[in-house]
């Protein structure tokens, strides 16, 4: 196998993500309460969720019979075309009071050691810049309850554990109006 036939097809990519647009919307920006935007998240970062599913280390009873019909090479393009979308525009930040509380605890947790400076992830890490409000708050909970935890997750749910649900509403509220 030459390393050419691993690269990502993006039109089957984007012919692929016809299964995920009920929830994550048509061009990868959800529009569903408590379901993530895709478009723009690092390639990597979508490629290892797809797998955890799969692998039933990461559950969510809607994306099991989804997961059930890829394969890697299905994988592999739903990665790099997710990648390829611009992410979702910020909503005006309508408390900016909390979103100062939620840029301090963003420091004071170190978020951008793994998620960078902008929050726009990279590699295997997420973007969170933009992303649902209702969202981050859902991910901030289940990391802290130990809901959402294994594979790659397990740096999160040891930083989101000390989080109080101050901290956790600030830093939703901060992050999904960057």
């Amino acid at each position: 196998m030459t390393v050419t036939s691993l690269a990502a097809d993006l039109e089957a990519g984007k012919k692929k993500a016809e299964l995920c647009a009920a929830c994550h919307g048509d061009v990868g920006i959800s529009q569903m309460e408590n379901v993530p935007s895709l478009a723009g998240q690092p390639d990597q970062f979508i490629q290892w969720q797809l797998v955890f599913f799969r692998a039933g280390t990461r559950k969510n009873e809607q994306m099991q019979p989804i997961v059930e019909q890829i394969d890697n090479e299905d994988i592999r393009n739903l990665g790099a075309y997710f990648a390829s979308l611009t992410p979702p525009k910020a909503p005006p930040d309508d408390n900016p009071d909390l979103s100062q509380k939620g840029a301090q605890a963003a420091v004071g947790r170190r978020c951008a050691s793994c998620h960078t400076d902008s929050f726009a992830g990279t590699k295997a890490v997420a973007r969170i810049a933009g992303q649902r409000e209702e969202y981050l708050l859902k991910a901030l909970r289940d990391y802290k309850s130990g809901v959402r935890s294994g594979g790659g997750m397990a740096a999160m749910a040891d930083v989101a554990y000390p989080l109080s649900e101050e901290e956790i509403i600030a830093l939703a509220h901060y992050l999904a109006h960057l």
